[in-house]
C-alpha cells in the first residue's frame, strides 16, 4: 500500500509525501530545505530514494524551498507550462533540474503515475494530481481552488482517498480586522481559495458517492482552526445522512507545522 503524509500545510507552506516500499514523491516544497529535509529524516525517508517533485503552481508557499532542496539532486520537476516557464525564467530552480510538463496524459513516476488536471486559482497556472499506484489505488489532491467546478468534483470521485482545501471560515475572514478588504476579496473570490462551506459541500458529495478518506488542506491559521473546518464538514455531512466519524474511515485537517501519521491509499 502507499501512503500519504502532509509535511506542513497552510499559507506558511505546503508540502506533501506520496510514499510506497521506502520511494516517494513530493508534492510543493514551501518551506526551507533544511525543515523539508528534516521532516523527511525524521520519517525515515533517504533523498536517494526521491523519484520526483510535483509543484501546484509559483505561489512562494508551494515553491519557497525549490531552488535550495534540488541543488544537490537530481530529480525531475512537475508542473504545467505556465509555472514551469515562470520557475525557469525567475531562476527558482538549478539548470541541471529536469522540468516535465505535467499534463492529462500523465507520467510515470517511480512507483506512481500522475496525472494533473487545473484549478482555478489566481496564478500563472494551477493544477490538482490524480496520482495512481500500481495497485489501482487513487490520491486525488487540490490544494488552491476558489471553487469547485463540475469537472473538479468529476476528477475527485472514485478516489481511495481526497486531499481537498478548506482555507478559511467566512465569519472569521469577515471580521478580521487585520486583513484589508481587497485581501479578503482576492481570498473569497472564485479564484482565490475554498472555504469551510464550500469545501464541505464538496466533499459530502465525495462522500455520498463512497470516498471513505479524506484531508483537509491549507487551513488559514488567522482565518480558521482544524476544529472550525472539522465542524463545518460534519454539518454539512449531517444534512445529507451522513455521520462523518461513523461512516468514514479517516478525516483529517492537516496541521500548519505538524507532520500528519501516515493514510494509506
Amino acid at each position: 500500500m502507499a501512503n500519504y503524509i502532509s509535511l506542513y500545510s497552510g499559507s506558511s507552506g505546503n508540502c506533501s509525501v506520496l510514499e510506497q516500499n521506502g520511494k516517494f514523491i513530493l508534492i510543493d516544497i514551501g518551506k526551507s530545505a533544511r525543515i523539508t529535509a528534516n521532516a523527511l529524516k525524521d520519517l525515515g525517508l533517504e533523498l536517494k530514494n526521491l523519484q520526483g517533485i510535483l509543484i501546484s503552481h509559483e505561489h512562494s508557499d508551494h515553491i519557497n524551498g525549490l531552488k535550495v532542496f534540488t541543488k544537490k539532486l537530481n530529480v525531475p520537476v512537475f508542473s504545467n507550462c505556465a509555472t514551469l516557464d515562470y520557475i525557469a525564467d525567475n531562476d527558482l530552480v538549478h539548470s541541471h533540474i529536469v522540468l516535465e510538463d505535467m499534463n492529462m496524459a500523465g507520467h510515470n513516476i517511480g512507483d506512481f503515475f500522475v496525472t494533473g488536471f487545473e484549478t482555478p486559482h489566481d496564478s500563472v497556472g494551477c493544477m490538482g494530481f490524480n496520482v495512481h499506484t500500481k495497485q489501482g489505488t487513487r490520491l486525488t489532491m487540490a490544494t488552491d481552488l476558489g471553487c469547485v467546478t463540475d469537472g473538479i468534483l468529476k476528477q475527485f470521485m472514485g478516489a481511495d482517498l481526497a486531499v481537498i482545501e478548506s482555507n478559511y471560515d467566512d465569519i472569521m475572514l469577515k471580521e478580521n480586522e487585520n486583513y484589508p478588504y481587497y485581501l479578503k476579496t482576492r481570498i473569497a473570490s472564485s479564484r482565490g481559495h475554498l472555504s469551510n462551506a464550500q469545501c464541505s459541500d464538496a466533499a459530502a458529495k465525495l462522500l455520498e458517492n463512497g470516498v471513505k478518506k479524506l484531508h483537509l488542506c491549507h487551513l488559514s491559521n488567522n482565518n480558521n482552526t482544524p476544529s472550525t473546518a472539522l465542524s463545518q464538514l460534519a454539518l454539512t455531512s449531517m444534512a445529507k445522512g451522513i455521520d462523518i466519524h461513523r461512516d468514514i474511515e479517516i478525516i483529517k485537517a492537516n496541521r500548519r507545522h505538524e507532520i500528519t501519521d501516515p493514510t494509506q491509499f
